[in-house]
């Protein structure tokens, strides 16, 4: 151990005692890995060298394909995925998608070439129903570990770490009705893909439960600001005063659009996100989102994929994550209920 290093500054930062960091530089076992990774964080923060015994010798490759890091969540995805693998001695391989890139069965092409020990899906073609998942049977076939995030896929024989957006939905429409709400409509991306459908599955069960009879506006277009600005101006057209957008990037579309002809965020129309993606707490307003435990369910997720990998893991399951609501400034009473 370096002495440069100083015991008490690394148990200050990571919140444990010197005799703790000790052991974790000196390569004990008897440490917790969530101890363990606080010690190494500390280091890194503090801006030390690792000492060799510490450094990853890593245990193989783990593919990793995402869609475009356009998206502030799927960012955040990546980095606890990746975070939580070279935990454990393994390589991550990012492979980010853009419209007119590289697919993603290149991508497992080249993965497979590379002889990766697994692969991560995050919102990938097994979210979209339209999809022919014979490209994912086909791992199964060859063996090859694999777990999908966000888009759990009835046909698909492989574990999921979805959020609950049935839950979500149902947690929005309660919270808008609360404030007063009953003109309350919903933005989503396309309908083929598994989480706008079950979004959508949620608004309609939540409101036939609160105003039987009543109309559900639900607008599809895409998931980026435009799709939002657009799904925005036809659910304003049909009166509603409260819209649920299916991501934080629909719902600053939202806002922009009705800042454009003149209506007030939350004043006039209250509008909340999904995501929590980095930044929301500071736009003007800021936005009320729910936000994705995107650490537990990568954790989860890579967890899982290592068991599968050392086989030791017969039935691998999946699991369905409950999002929290962050009520901040974009939502409140309606104009009529003032």
């Amino acid at each position: 151990m370096s002495d440069r290093i100083r015991l008490a500054d690394l148990a200050k930062q990571a919140g444990v005692s010197t005799a703790t960091v000790s052991r974790v530089l000196n390569g004990k076992d008897t440490v917790a890995p969530s101890t363990r990774k606080a010690v190494l964080t500390a280091l890194d923060l503090l801006g030390y060298e690792r000492p060799e015994r510490l450094r990853q010798h890593p245990g193989g490759l783990i593919g990793l394909i995402v869609p475009e890091l356009s998206n502030p969540i799927f960012p955040i995805f990546a980095q606890d995925l990746e975070n939580v693998m070279a935990i454990s001695g393994y390589t991550p391989l990012l492979c980010t998608q853009a419209a007119g890139g590289i697919t993603e069965d290149s991508y497992v092409q080249m993965l497979l070439d590379q002889h990766a020990s697994g692969i991560i899906f995050v919102s990938g073609l097994h979210a979209d129903t339209t999809a022919n998942i014979d490209r994912y049977r086909k791992l199964i076939e060859m063996h090859v570990p694999f777990v999908t995030i966000n888009g759990a896929h009835p046909s698909i024989d492989a574990p999921d770490f979805s959020s609950d957006d049935v839950g979500a939905v149902t947690q929005a429409v309660r919270h808008l009705t609360s404030l007063g709400h009953s003109r309350i409509g919903l933005a989503l991306g396309p309908g083929r893909f598994i989480p706008s459908q079950e979004k959508a599955t949620g608004f309609v069960h939540a409101m036939n439960q609160r105003f039987p009879g009543a109309p559900t506006p639900i607008v599809q277009t895409l998931y980026t600001v435009e799709g939002g600005q657009s799904a925005a101006a036809q659910l304003l057209e049909m009166g509603c005063t409260a819209i649920i957008c299916g991501s934080d990037i629909m719902a600053l579309g939202a806002i922009r659009h009705c800042e454009s002809i003149g209506k007030r965020v939350p004043e006039d129309v209250s509008v909340t996100g999904f995501d929590d993606s980095p930044l929301m707490a500071f736009t003007n307003p800021p936005m009320t989102t729910f936000r994705q435990p995107v650490k537990s369910m990568c954790e989860a997720a890579v967890t899982t994929l290592l068991a599968m990998i050392d086989g030791g893991m017969s039935s691998p399951r999946s699991l369905i994550f409950r999002s929290e609501l962050i009520v901040r400034k974009t939502t409140s009473r309606p104009p009529e209920k003032r």
